[in-house]
């Protein structure tokens, strides 16, 4: 019978990687990336539950760097297993990546200077450009619902998400084995109802095993719509006041979220046709993508694009790549918009745009999601009224407001939503991807509703299904 072991984002959020073993080979689902604190950072990276040679395949439910962003460093260690995945996360893959790869390489020379000071031995990146390229040459994308042999007695199919371009639910069934053939569903990261671009989540199939994500688990977002207002109603009083909106925004996805609002909005005349300039590399090869990309789109997107001739194209954005460009659009007057990464400002051209801009009342800064404690986003969310950027004090006299509604994730009543029918027909859930709070409380739900088991994944929980 097929086993399962659990990996990464059991007991935690980021890293998320789990595995199946059946019939002496290995699967696993997804290969993500750990986020924290660099020592335990490190050491998560490097390790893997299973040697990666003996890894057979990996199933990829989407491109965010928490789910594939370890899978540079499987190739470099022996992984020559078929990689599969959705076409859009292919193709976002060859751009995350590669970034990826740059920024392990640009953080590990920082950290050799120092450590060369000390006199200690350099350090080697996770992975570089090569083993990125590498990954990405391994992928297979196959279509939403297209029945694919992951090894001999194992099938798979996607189907869609609604959490980013390409992200997918995984249906795994396995053969027939002692009058039994078990079913599995992994959940990836799971998108809300009524988001712009993306076709609304899939309902889940009825399975014996469902994986199932708990970001927020104990969470209720504010709705789509409302953020949808509340951003046209600062653009519409930043631009009344001559002056610019600054964004900082995720390169892929909540950019492009933000864009197409705007776009929207120009198009029926409900705002003025100001220039919205995307300021960030990766998110204008992110916006590629999802150019490319329209079998993706709900009803909505596919008329807009109908509309206006190409969404997210030059009729309303404009596309910044070059330093020079970027630094241009400190002088010129408002009113416009710019979306900028990070998303959190703690790196990147957004703080430059927000030193060159917080002083005037006239510009307004829109915080686009939750921000991390400590990070410079936080301060400016929580109200601060000084913030100190590249060794100077700034007084912060611009419009600052936190829109919480353009998250990607289901919140806990989405996820009871998709869960509750299957209370009678699923054998057990098993929550991963969550803290500890968010988790417990989606647990507790999930009996009430009716689930006889209820498992909060924990590293190297192991069992069959």
């Amino acid at each position: 019978m097929p086993e399962l072991l659990f990996h990464g984002a059991a007991e935690e959020v980021t890293g998320s990687m789990h595995m199946i073993h059946f019939e002496g080979k290995w699967i696993a689902l997804d290969c993500g990336l750990y986020h924290g604190r660099r020592e335990i950072a490190e050491m998560k990276n490097r390790d893997f539950p299973v040697p990666p040679r003996e890894i057979d395949a990996v199933i990829l439910s989407h491109a965010h760097i928490d789910h594939s962003g370890k899978l540079p460093r499987l190739a470099k260690e022996g992984f020559e297993g078929t990689i599969y995945c959705t076409p859009a996360t292919r193709d976002l893959c060859g751009i995350m990546l590669a970034d990826s790869a740059h920024i392990q390489e640009e953080d590990v020379y920082y950290v050799n200077k120092r450590r060369k000071r000390k006199g200690l031995n350099p350090i080697e990146p996770l992975y570089n450009k090569e083993d990125a390229l590498a990954a990405v040459s391994l992928m297979r994308s196959v279509s939403y619902g297209k029945l694919f042999e992951v090894t001999p007695g194992v099938l798979a199919a996607f189907q869609d998400a609604g959490h980013m371009l390409g992200s997918a639910g995984v249906q795994v069934n396995f053969a027939k084995r002692d009058g039994q053939a078990p079913s599995l569903y992994f959940s990836g990261d799971v998108g809300r109802p009524n988001k712009p671009i993306l076709r609304d989540p899939k309902p889940f199939p009825a399975c014996d095993t469902i994986i199932c994500e708990s970001t927020y688990g104990n969470r209720q977002n504010e709705s789509a719509e409302k953020a949808r207002e509340s951003l046209i109603g600062i653009v519409k009083r930043t631009y009344d006041r001559g002056g610019k909106v600054i964004i900082p925004a995720f390169s892929v996805g909540r950019t492009q979220t933000i864009a197409y609002h705007l776009q929207e909005e120009i198009v029926a005349g409900n705002i003025p046709g100001y220039p919205v300039y995307i300021d960030s590399p990766l998110a204008c090869n992110a916006s590629e993508v999802f150019m490319m990309h329209p079998e993706c789109y709900d009803d909505q997107a596919q008329m807009l694009k109908a509309t206006s001739g190409q969404l997210l194209g030059p009729s309303c954005c404009t596309y910044v790549r070059d330093v020079k460009e970027s630094k241009a659009l400190h002088d010129k007057k408002g009113p416009f918009t710019i979306i900028s990464a990070s998303g959190m400002c703690e790196a990147g051209r957004i703080r430059h745009h927000i030193k060159n801009n917080v002083e005037d009342p006239k510009n307004a800064i829109l915080i686009a999601g939750y921000q991390a404690g400590y990070t410079l986003g936080r301060r400016l969310a929580e109200g601060a009224k000084e913030i100190n950027l590249f060794h100077e004090k700034y007084q912060v006299r611009a419009e600052v407001v936190q829109i919480h509604g353009f998250s990607a994730h289901a919140d806990q009543q989405d996820l009871l939503t998709f869960l509750t029918p299957l209370a009678d027909e699923s054998r057990r859930v098993c929550l991963v991807h969550g803290e500890e709070d968010q988790r417990a409380v989606l647990a507790t739900k999930l009996r009430e509703a009716g689930f006889g088991e209820v498992v909060q994944a924990t590293p190297d929980l192991r069992f069959r299904l």
